[in-house]
């Protein structure tokens, strides 16, 4: 994905959540995987002190914003746009603007590709979690969340599973 670039969506306040978890259920309804790649809220840990008690708390770096990793495009851009607590892509007017790499790396967003050795087609071992010993071929790769997706047997059917990509590797 050599066109997709990080964009800040603004949305209401409070709704950053609720707006992530609404473009991801398009993305999949629409399968849009390949195009919209991440969707975040980045979330930082600081520590509070209350009545003398310190706590660590979890708390929105950018109230009011979602950062999403997507490919431009009519499709894209109407599928967040029209989405429910969106108010609009941060730029001039209706153009988004494109996160810069010195954005990114202030904001702490790796950018670098990951070489994983594996192409759709190849055949792979799980090594750890759930499925581990479990081989499978690769129907798909989705290098936003670093995970690849293969079919294994289960009850006598072939059902797709998600699979980090370090939890596999090539069999030779």
């Amino acid at each position: 994905m050599a066109d997709a670039q990080w964009y800040v969506v603004h949305t209401y306040s409070g709704y950053e959540n609720k707006v992530k978890a609404n473009i991801e259920k398009t993305i999949e309804n629409r399968n849009l995987q390949d195009q919209i790649l991440e969707v975040s809220v980045p979330i930082q840990e600081v520590v509070e002190l209350k009545n003398g008690v310190k706590k660590k708390v979890a708390k929105k770096m950018f109230p009011g914003y979602v950062l999403l990793n997507m490919e431009m495009n009519d499709d894209t851009w109407y599928v967040v746009r029209n989405t429910r607590g969106v108010t609009g892509f941060v730029g001039p007017g209706s153009k988004p603007v494109p996160l810069t790499e010195t954005e990114m790396k202030n904001m702490g967003i790796k950018s670098e590709e990951v070489n994983i050795g594996f192409e759709v087609g190849s055949l792979v071992t799980v090594i750890s979690g759930v499925w581990e010993n479990t081989q499978g071929v690769i129907k798909a790769i989705n290098h936003g969340k670093q995970s690849v997706t293969i079919n294994i047997d289960m009850f006598g059917r072939e059902t797709p599973v998600e699979i980090s990509f370090t939890d596999v590797k090539v069999e030779r």
